[in-house]
């Protein structure tokens, strides 16, 4: 009996023999298949395998830069980056104990919920648990041993100033990007370029090997600001003690160096310390010296007879009608707090009249007057290039009313900010030469811009010495063995179009008046109780700052100790 027939005696099938053949054949092309892709894959193109394999052990890290260090203008540190630790972890290969996961959420200060989300959450191949903690915080968590955690090398950004020079420096975000003042002003400079290495790691996520550097970490440039340290600390501690003394809403101080335009001091209360992460309130963070507008009051008045001076239509010796105290213009009235009949131009601004310094401007074509403020740098920026500095506002000469002329002379119907304007008076210290500004130290002579002859710089700089004597509206800011040349302002606040009874009391000085060295000037902003006038609040910090600066920079005496002269004390007023 044959196969078949034996197939079919047992009730069998018998399959065709060419079915064999081909499942044999299919097999065999498969195999060659196989075996041509994984020539391919190994021998000519291997790339993909090898990223594979590398993922599984090999890591690109970041590296970051170290950011630049900010000091002042002698090398003391204002802003400084230490290393910190920050935690991050692969929740792929996180293998945690529930004791594991409790003793991490005390150290961290987390809840054991939130760190129980972070490990396991696999959706996700990388996630920071925490950043920049002090390395020994973070060396309890390496000793814990937890599987997938690692460790990441930061910088964080520490001020030791703290708020005293906050506004000015700003601060920086957890990246270490600025975010503020001079941090985000110098960005570039500062933040340099992170790098990038190539890492082997082991199963539980720690690093074992430094395979390569893939590109190298740029560190920032350091800079050497123009401000020093000891009077940026004598600006802040007398502004504040001003604002808290008057129960004021704020206030701003600038220190200008009167040679080059440096900015020696700038400060701000309220302030904040950048050293807190929690972002304070945005209006404590402002830099109310740069960013905040407001009118100038009879601070204005020495640029209104400067422009007078230089077009030749007065001398100081020019007798002014000053009406009594009373000038109406287009159905308005403007005001003396000290009437007189007769005031020279020295008087004017003595007397802080603002009758008389209204006649001076009308005196002036409009253009003449506009040209005038706008060569002295209202209206524009001051060239800090700090951030949001405001350009201020000086309307055009043609849509001028006569009374917006008038008024414009004592400081009404236009705005500055008070870096603006303590840079303007940098003309009447230099006979002529307006200044730039710069938050930066330097160390070539500054070339400023001429806008007043010598002539009517030094007039208006001897009448300036005037305000500070018996008779002026200053005499508080007088200082023991210096001259003293400065102008008070005390505006009414402008609230829609009406101006209100909240006053904004000014003084903006220098000294020593035979060859000014320094320019301060001094904003407070809504002085409650009696005092509110310029030259009862904005005077004495004037005073304290100016003279404690001079002496730390052993600037020599320009009058004798015993010059100091005060009046009564029911005398010391000036206009409103």
């Amino acid at each position: 009996m044959n196969y078949a027939s034996s197939i079919k005696t047992a009730g069998l099938v018998a399959l065709p023999p060419w079915r064999s053949r081909v499942l044999f054949g299919v097999l065999l092309l498969c195999l060659f298949g196989l075996t041509v892709r994984a020539v391919y894959l190994q021998g000519i193109h291997n790339d993909f395998l090898q990223q594979k394999g590398d993922a599984r052990y090999s890591r690109v890290v970041d590296i970051n830069a170290h950011r630049g260090m900010i000091t002042d203008r002698h090398g003391d540190p204002l802003a400084v980056s230490t290393p910190v630790e920050s935690i991050w972890v692969s929740p792929q290969d996180v293998e945690a104990t529930p004791q594991q996961v409790k003793q991490l959420a005390q150290i961290l200060g987390m809840s054991s919920a939130e760190v129980k989300k972070r490990l396991f959450d696999t959706t996700r191949d990388f996630t920071y648990l925490k950043r920049q903690l002090p390395p020994e915080q973070a060396e309890k968590i390496v000793r814990l041993g937890v599987p997938g955690i690692s460790l990441h090398r930061e910088y964080r950004r520490y001020y030791p100033s703290a708020e005293v020079a906050a506004h000015l420096l700003g601060f920086t975000d957890v990246d270490d990007n600025g975010q503020e003042g001079i941090e985000l002003a110098l960005q570039e400079q500062l933040g340099g370029r992170s790098g990038s290495q190539r890492v082997i790691k082991d199963r539980r996520g720690h690093i074992v090997e430094d395979v390569a550097s893939v590109r190298a970490p740029k560190p920032g440039s350091d800079l050497a600001l123009s401000v020093d340290s000891k009077i940026q600390y004598l600006a802040y501690r007398e502004i504040k003690l001003a604002v808290e003394q008057h129960r004021a809403k704020a206030g701003s101080i600038v220190v200008l160096d009167a040679k080059s335009g440096e900015v020696l001091a700038l400060a701000n209360w309220p302030s904040y310390n950048p050293n807190n992460r929690a972002k304070p309130d945005t209006r404590v963070m402002r830099n109310r010296a740069v960013t905040d507008l407001f009118e100038p009051g009879s601070t204005m008045k020495p640029f209104t007879v400067a422009a007078a001076l230089e077009a030749g239509k007065v001398t100081p010796r020019t007798v002014i009608n000053t009406e009594g105290g009373v000038l109406t213009i287009g159905g308005r009235k403007i005001h003396d707090t000290h009437p007189e009949p007769f005031l020279d131009v020295a008087g004017v601004i003595q007397k802080s009249s603002n009758v008389g310094a209204a006649k001076i401007a009308l005196s002036l074509p409009p253009q003449t007057f506009w040209r005038s403020l706008s060569e002295t740098g209202f209206g524009a920026q001051t060239g800090s290039a700090f951030p949001g500095e405001a350009a201020g506002r000086l309307r055009d000469y043609k849509k001028w009313l006569p009374i917006e002329q008038a008024t414009m002379s004592y400081g009404n119907g236009i705005s500055v900010n008070l870096l603006q304007l303590a840079r303007a008076y940098t003309a009447f210290a230099n006979d002529g030469e307006l200044k730039g500004v710069t938050l930066l130290k330097q160390d070539v002579p500054v070339v400023g811009k001429k806008i007043y002859s010598e002539a009517t710089a030094r007039a208006v700089r001897d009448m300036l010495e005037m305000v500070v004597q018996p008779g002026g509206t200053a005499p508080l800011a007088q200082i023991s063995g210096f001259r003293v040349a400065g102008k008070t302002g005390t505006a009414h606040k402008l609230e829609g179009r009406r101006y209100v009874n909240r006053y904004i009391a000014s003084f903006v000085g220098l000294a020593p008046a035979s060859n000014p060295r320094l320019i301060v000037a001094v904003m407070v902003d809504e002085p409650a109780g009696a005092e509110y006038y310029g030259g009862q609040v904005a005077a004495p910090v004037f005073s304290n700052v100016m003279g404690s600066a001079l002496r730390l920079l052993n600037v020599p005496h320009d009058a004798p100790l015993d010059n100091v002269l005060m009046p009564p004390a029911d005398i010391i007023k000036e206009e409103a």
